[in-house]
């Protein structure tokens, strides 16, 4: 098993960077690579929580996504085709007094088959730097969508200069 630790520090709001992770919609793929736009599926979805399957790359799982805390947003892997046991992501959020926001994620990859074992090897060692990648990437990218940088195809809503448009 794996537990990888995370930790950023960004102008986004806690509340923005919610909006951007529970953001399930055409273009998830440009805040989050490793969850590919033709591997979203959302079961269901209410102002709290979700129940959404996504992955890339021949490797997926189904997240049960919990943000009622306001501080805290939790993703529990119900089911994937390598993942199982206490594989999640938690990330946690803490506001600065500069106006920024701490972030900091913690991903466990428990390994339920064969697949699942090699690939929390990898992830344990010489992958944690291309999640870590990953993790800075969404963070920027989450960024970049609230302070309204042009990202091709995003919604009028996420473009605060296109809103009068809208």
């Amino acid at each position: 098993m794996a537990t990888l630790h995370f930790h950023e520090t960004t102008s986004s709001t806690p509340e923005e960077f919610v909006a951007g992770l529970t953001d399930f919609g055409p273009g998830r793929s440009k805040l989050f690579a490793n969850s590919a736009d033709d591997y979203v599926e959302v079961y269901s979805q209410s102002a709290t929580e979700a129940d959404v399957k996504e992955g890339s790359g021949g490797i997926w799982e189904r997240l049960h996504y919990d943000w009622s805390d306001p501080n805290r947003v939790i993703l529990t892997t119900t089911d994937s085709n390598a993942w199982g046991g206490a594989s999640g992501h938690t990330y946690t959020f803490k506001r600065n007094p500069d106006g920024t926001t701490s972030v900091d994620l913690v991903t466990v990859r428990d390994g339920k088959n064969i697949k699942g074992r090699l690939l929390g090897v990898v992830i344990g060692t010489v992958g944690k730097g291309k999640l870590e990648n990953a993790f800075v990437n969404s963070v920027k990218a989450i960024e970049a969508r609230n302070t309204g940088a042009a990202h091709e195809g995003a919604p009028a809503r996420d473009r605060p200069d296109d809103r009068a448009e809208a």
